[in-house]
């Protein structure tokens, strides 16, 4: 890892646990310095620990992706104290699963707020970095729910609506230099699916053990595999693909 003026940035949204932690350590390995930007900046602790006491940078950030002011003053925070970021990883997220009968208009407008807005919320504003850098990479999260799930009407029509984004991004921006992909993840065993099993009344091991057995390789995905997806993404060696949605799911899917 580099201190030097010439490291680039990385900004990984909801990176304080799961997904995104790991996201943001493994792109850390890269050689990228990192912000982890979550809702409470207390929150991101852990995850810039692991990073600087690995020997790497990171800055932790307390923001909405979903407000407007939130995200301009966080990205300016980002460029000032750590650099000009110019790779991008959409990460934050939450759940308000319910069927369509049930579902309120607070449930659907929270996992648009988060999920669709803040995506180009956050991605309007470090664009101006890697325009000008003439380089960059982009990396939505997606899911396996974007091909529907019930229960999700809210949450798989926004990894759909992230897909579509995706796409429009990489004709927009390619032509300068920027890259923009998804990565779709299917069944990853992190905390956010603990209510999920709460809600089912079985335990979350008895959860895994269930999932498990309809993957294709027969084991739950781990957070390190969407990290290693997007370690690739944000490598120069991805630098010809763009606009792609990778199912990250242990099989086949879409």
């Amino acid at each position: 890892m580099t201190d030097s003026p010439t490291q680039r940035v990385a900004i990984v949204t909801g990176g304080a646990r799961g997904i995104g932690a790991a996201v943001s350590t493994q792109l850390a390995v890269d050689g990228y310095a990192v912000a982890v930007i979550d809702l409470r900046e207390e929150d991101t602790a852990g995850t810039v620990a692991a990073i600087v006491d690995a020997g790497g940078r990171a800055l932790g950030v307390g923001a909405d992706v979903s407000n407007a002011d939130d995200v301009t003053r966080a990205v300016a925070q980002v460029a000032d104290d750590l650099g000009a970021p110019t790779v991008l990883v959409n990460n934050a997220g939450i759940l308000r699963d319910n069927l369509l009968f049930k579902m309120t208009e607070g449930d659907w407008d929270a996992v648009m707020a988060v999920h669709l807005r803040g995506a180009f919320l956050m991605t309007r504003e470090v664009q101006k970095h890697q325009v000008a850098a003439k380089w960059g990479r982009i990396v939505n999260l997606s899911s396996t729910s974007a091909l529907g799930n019930r229960g999700q009407a809210n949450y798989a029509a926004a990894k759909a609506g992230l897909q579509g984004f995706t796409k429009t991004l990489a004709i927009e921006l390619g032509p300068f230099g920027v890259t923009a992909n998804a990565i779709a993840p299917g069944f990853i065993a992190t905390d956010m699916l603990r209510a999920t099993a709460e809600r089912m009344g079985i335990t979350f091991e008895q959860f895994l053990e269930g999932a498990k057995n309809e993957i294709a390789v027969r084991r739950v995905g781990q957070p390190a595999d969407i990290a290693a997806a997007a370690s690739f993404f944000c490598s120069e060696a991805a630098s010809f693909v763009s606009g792609q949605v990778l199912y990250v799911a242990g099989g086949p899917k879409a």
